[in-house]
């Protein structure tokens, strides 16, 4: 019997109450042949493999690679963009709580994760190229999927359809659906970090290390006196941006802000945010460096290493002479320099219901980054969501509602019932959750009971299923 199997047997006389929406017709519908997903990212992937599994036709809709975007590389499906970490697996924390919620959903995407991961300490990172193939070999061999390699520019008309284009959704498909709407779009702007070979780092200044000594010694550690730290931040500072008509104004989600906006906040910022030195200490000494940039490696043979947390939108040539000035990074090959691309996101508490189903039109229902969840994690889990309830709409069924005391359950009704005016994507955290019915101060006691509510509920909510 498989771990996770184990746990749902462990936790099914837990009685709990599953809250159900409102039946979401009235009288017979016409049975629909099949159901589309528009987008073939994570979201869209969990959505038409969730809804494939029992036996219904899927169209899945991919423009890539006929028409790409200004990240992406390939044709292959799910291709991971930003960064290689799925975060981290550890159980007391609020992304191991998201993936123990998936994986009792039967995610796809953590199944493919785990066979093409590669070392991170207690973080899921994968080799990006391995990932995506295993991904698009999955859909591709499933015969109940099918995959039209084309742009969408509005939606098979009475047909139930999941959108999840996510935040690249292309021009064209983003004024259908403004007008669909009836509301703007908002965004943000993105930043992706650079990455550079393993072969060009200087291994005589770097050290292997995980903070606090957690985990297995998976990242590189670049250590900075704090003469290096200073002549880098200045230099940092008066690194020509790029910038474009297109960008006429700064707004940026906090946790892919660029390395350059964060720094603007003053000089110690790095140094308590991304270049923070606590925990790490070189082999041999107590003596903490005054600044760290880590590296987490990117592919499985160890080839590339990206720069955690260094998301730039420097001009290339920029990039290249600051990062540089980086201790063990002076002779940097750059595989991949940091870029920065506009994110297009619904105002989902206009927008949606609770059940990511639209509130002016039953067919339609929303997964993935474009709803306003942030995070590869967060956009796969709504995926699974999504297929949930499309599937149950397909079939006369009731919708679903998770429960609001699960990792997934509050994600979903942040974006839900957040204020309309300032809406801004989330992350997993727990402080999106519900509290305690009696207050625990300890927080790491606190925690550790969301976790066990939560897994509770999420078991007898698999169960339904």
């Amino acid at each position: 019997m498989g771990k996770t199997k184990r746990l749902l047997s462990a936790a099914r006389t837990v009685n709990v109450h599953i809250r159900k929406s409102v039946s979401q017709t009235s009288g017979e519908r016409e049975m629909k042949k099949s159901i589309h997903v528009v987008g073939g990212g994570l979201a869209g992937c969990e959505a038409a493999h969730f809804i494939a599994r029992a036996g219904v036709k899927v169209h899945l809709w991919e423009m890539r690679p006929k028409q790409t975007t200004p990240v992406h590389y390939g044709g292959d499906l799910a291709e991971l963009v930003c960064s290689n970490s799925l975060k981290s697996e550890l159980k007391d924390t609020a992304q191991g709580l998201l993936k123990m919620e998936m994986d009792s959903l039967g995610s796809l995407v953590l199944k493919c994760a785990r066979l093409t991961r590669v070392p991170a300490s207690a973080a899921l990172a994968v080799d990006r190229k391995r990932f995506s193939a295993l991904m698009t070999q999955t859909i591709i061999a499933d015969p109940n999927i099918e995959i039209i390699r084309q742009e969408i520019t509005e939606l098979p008309t009475d047909e139930i359809c999941i959108i999840a284009t996510g935040p690249l959704t292309s021009e064209a498909f983003s004024q259908y659906l403004q007008k669909m709407t009836g509301q703007n779009n908002l965004f943000f702007y993105d930043a992706i970090a650079p990455s550079v070979t393993s072969q060009s780092i200087d291994y005589q200044k770097v050290f292997r290390a995980s903070r606090y000594k957690k985990g297995e010694a998976d990242y590189l550690n670049c250590p900075f006196s704090q003469t290096e730290y200073e002549n880098f931040y200045y230099n940092l500072m008066d690194a020509d941006v790029k910038t474009a008509a297109a960008i006429d104004e700064d707004r940026f989600f906090n946790a892919c802000m660029p390395i350059e906006v964060m720094a603007e906040k003053g000089i110690d910022t790095l140094r308590f945010g991304p270049m923070r030195p606590v925990g790490l200490f070189p082999p041999g000494t107590d003596a903490r460096p005054y600044a760290v940039v880590q590296l987490r490696q990117e592919d499985r043979e160890g080839n590339i290493f990206g720069l955690v947390g260094f998301q730039s939108r420097i001009r290339w040539k920029e990039q290249e002479r600051v990062f540089r000035m980086i201790p063990g990074l002076e002779n940097a090959e750059f595989v991949r320099f940091g870029s920065m691309h506009r994110n297009t996101y619904i105002n989902s508490p206009l927008i949606l219901n609770p059940t990511l189903q639209s509130k002016n039109n039953e067919n339609i229902f929303w997964a993935g980054q474009i709803t306003g969840v942030e995070g590869y994690m967060e956009s796969a889990a709504s995926g699974i969501f999504a297929g949930i309830n499309a599937l149950r709409f397909y079939k006369g069924l009731d919708l679903l509602i998770l429960p609001l005391e699960t990792m997934m359950g509050s994600l979903l009704n942040f974006i839900g019932t957040a204020k309309e005016k300032n809406f801004q994507p989330i992350n997993a955290n727990f402080g999106i959750l519900p509290p305690l019915e009696n207050h625990v101060k300890d927080k790491k006691r606190r925690y550790a009971m969301y976790i066990v509510r939560a897994w509770e509920l999420m078991t007898k909510f698999s169960e339904l299923l």
